[in-house]
């Protein structure tokens, strides 16, 4: 810990230094080799740490996943027990690692050995270098765990495990000249969690935004708005950001507030012991072993399950505290989000009771149900598989998760998540604990996720319009729109083009020249002759395409629009009657030919044949005389045998060789001496 700041922040209070014995610990690094995983690298280096000198082995890793596998590349060591030191363990487990025992061990651990426990007998420890730390997707409304670099501060900390009886060696799984790279000190908890528990207590407190107190670290803005954003929708707090007696009372329970909202609701629903045990279940994430929670509740009834007792005690401490508590609640306060993260039922009504029993229906025994209460502490999290034989559900509040393979409810098609998260990378969320749910007890739940809108987008390459029944991204019901909104029409038409681009609507010869004598004149001359390249028409679809848009209802329609015709809106007046002299259709020839110009091309091309250019010795010019027109001469059989934009040139340098070429090959087709005096003619 930084001492000075800390006692700066105190208001310069003084700092007491004391130091504790310590060992020298020796330093080295034995980074993985190119493309080793860190699993196998840590293995390597324990093996060292065994070979180098006496005394046990302190293994840091980032989680239980990188534990088992380093245990598995240990296996067979002889003399050695490897011994996992994790926070999901068993109370026994941990204790054994903790206890020297009759012969070495390695004990692979994450950081809670680093300063919490105390493992005797380590002489050695292998770092590598990773720590596992949560995050909170507040976007998704889910939270995970990313694997990050530790600071050197940990990393020192970690050393230091090694010098406790005596001197010892550290190894780290990474090159010496990185070490200079870590950072100083590990990125603040505040600054990734998930604040709603502060926010209530800073709302308790009095100062809602916190700009009362005096901060390390001060909590992030957005964070923060967020959980108030969720306790306005509980109704723990009033429209000024001011506590509630409702929040008051969830805020002396001392649990998140999504589980003092399902302890308080959910009591009324299922019983307050019913509703205690899955609360006290959800509050200790060591607990349940399977994604199945009324599987997990079953087991901890019966007492088959770790932690059983501590489960227990729990939950009848926490229905004594809910046993008073009134059986209707208040709405949530005025202007919270229907869609907040943790949205509550927006009434003051239980989200499950009868109509017209104003709260007093006698609760429901549910012990084996306990959905009703992970609904109420988490309704965004109310999922419905996405299509039959996936195992990929998508929750209420937009986010995708997938059922791990081989465990329970495959065969559930709602369900009332209560954990998940989302590794970085993965393209759904991952559930670890859920309850089977059904469609009727998600629509009692969570009645203000609940919305019946009409829906005019385009979709799947084409205009759907639709009235649908939602809870909250979920589709409940849908049934055509007979007469959908004009506006709404018009937008999901636009959204289409944009999609699609221009090429959707029909151009015939005469729109895709017009465009392309347009885009040269914007090209050479600039404003006012207009851009209509895809994404300049695109961007004005509504100035060009509007009267044809008023009509049109659906793909259809828009690949009838004659585009060409639409697209002279976009002539600049008065310029516009100046279009056929600056980019014409046609040019004439000396031969009395009117040709027409390829404007397709960055340059402006005419093809005419060679004997139907005699007597013409100056190139055509455009654009008021700013771009000459290139000419591809053609044979009498119309093949190019010339390019020229200097006509004059061509005559006189070119000319001769293409004569020299051709006459014998075309002898019934004029080839003078002098192509700039002869006669034009079409022959």
């Amino acid at each position: 810990m930084a001492a000075e700041r800390l006692a700066a922040l105190l208001g310069s209070a003084p700092v007491v230094r004391a130091t504790a014995p310590s060992f020298p610990v020796d330093v080295r690094h034995l980074p993985p080799a190119r493309g080793e995983r860190i699993e196998t690298c840590a293995a390597r280096a324990a093996r060292r740490a065994l070979a180098d000198g006496d005394g046990d082995v302190l293994v840091f890793l980032p989680g239980a996943a990188e534990i088992n596998r380093v245990a598995e590349r240990l296996t067979g060591t002889d003399g050695v027990d490897v011994l996992p030191l994790h926070g999901r363990l068993p109370a026994a487990a941990q204790d054994a690692a903790l206890r020297p025992g009759p012969r070495r061990r390695v004990v692979l651990a994450t950081a809670v050995a680093e300063s919490s426990l105390t493992v005797p007998g380590v002489r050695a420890v292998v770092d590598a270098g990773l720590a596992r730390v949560p995050r909170t997707d507040h976007r998704r409304g889910l939270a995970g765990l990313a694997t990050v670099r530790v600071s050197a501060a940990v990393a020192d900390q970690r050393a230091g495990r090694a010098g406790r009886e005596g001197p010892g060696r550290v190894y780290r799984c990474w090159p010496e000249h990185e070490h200079g790279t870590l950072p100083a000190y590990p990125e603040p908890e505040i600054r990734a969690a998930d604040l709603t528990r502060l926010a209530l207590e800073l709302a308790c407190w009095g100062t809602p935004d916190g700009a009362a107190l005096t901060w390390w670290d001060p909590p992030p803005a957005g964070a923060l708005a967020a959980g108030r954003e969720v306790l306005a929708a509980l109704g723990a707090l009033r429209g000024d950001g001011g506590v509630t007696e409702r929040g008051r009372r969830m805020a002396g329970l001392g649990l998140h507030p999504r589980l003092a909202r399902a302890l308080l609701d959910g009591a009324a629903e299922v019983g307050a012991a019913a509703a205690a045990e899955v609360v006290a279940l959800l509050d200790d994430d060591g607990l349940a072993a399977g994604v199945d929670l009324a599987a997990a509740l079953r087991r901890l009834r019966a007492g088959d399950a770790p932690g059983a007792a501590r489960w227990r005690r729990e939950a009848r401490r926490l229905a004594t505290l809910v046993a008073a508590a009134p059986p209707n609640r208040p709405a949530p306060a005025k202007g919270a989000p229907r869609n907040a993260a943790d949205a509550g039922t927006g009434r003051s009504a239980g989200p499950l009771e009868p109509a017209g029993t104003g709260g007093t229906a006698p609760p429901r025994r549910a012990h084996d149900d306990p959905a009703t209460v992970v609904a109420l502490a988490y309704p965004e999290r109310l999922a419905r598989r996405r299509s039959a034989g996936t195992a990929v559900y998508l929750m209420a509040g937009g986010t995708a998760v997938e059922l791990p393979p081989g465990r329970g409810l495959a065969d559930a098609e709602w369900l009332a998540v209560a954990v998940a998260d989302r590794e970085p990378g993965r393209a759904h969320g991952r559930i670890r604990l859920a309850a089977r749910a059904g469609e009727d007890l998600a629509t009692r739940a969570a009645p203000a996720l609940l919305a019946t809108a009409d829906e005019v987008a385009w979709a799947d390459g084409d205009v759907r319009a639709r009235r649908v029944h939602r809870l909250g991204a979920i589709v409940l019901a849908e049934r055509p729109l007979a007469d959908p909104d004009p506006a709404a029409l018009r937008d999901a038409l636009i959204a289409g083009l944009r999609a699609a681009g221009p090429g959707l609507l029909r151009w015939d010869t005469e729109g895709r020249r017009l465009r392309e004598r347009l885009a040269f004149l914007h090209r050479v001359l600039g404003p006012p002759w207009p851009a209509v390249d895809d994404a300049s028409l695109l961007s004005d679809v509504d100035i060009w395409l509007g009267p044809e848009l008023a009509t049109a209802r659906r793909r259809a329609d828009l690949e009838r629009l004659d585009a060409g015709a639409a697209l002279r809106r976009l002539l600049p007046w008065p310029d516009a009657a100046r279009l056929d002299e600056l980019a014409p259709d046609r040019l004439p020839v000396p031969s009395g030919s009117r040709l027409r110009v390829d404007y397709s091309a960055d340059d402006p091309v005419l093809p005419v044949r060679v004997q139907e250019a005699f007597g013409w010795s100056d190139t055509p010019r455009l654009a008021g005389g700013r771009v000459p027109v290139r000419l591809h001469l053609l044979s009498p059989a119309g093949r190019p045998v010339a390019v020229t934009t200097d006509l004059a040139s061509f005559w006189r340098t070119g000319y001769p060789e293409v004569r020299a070429q051709l006459r014998g090959r075309y002898p019934r087709h004029a080839w003078p001496d002098d192509p700039t005096a002869a006669t034009p003619t079409r022959r």
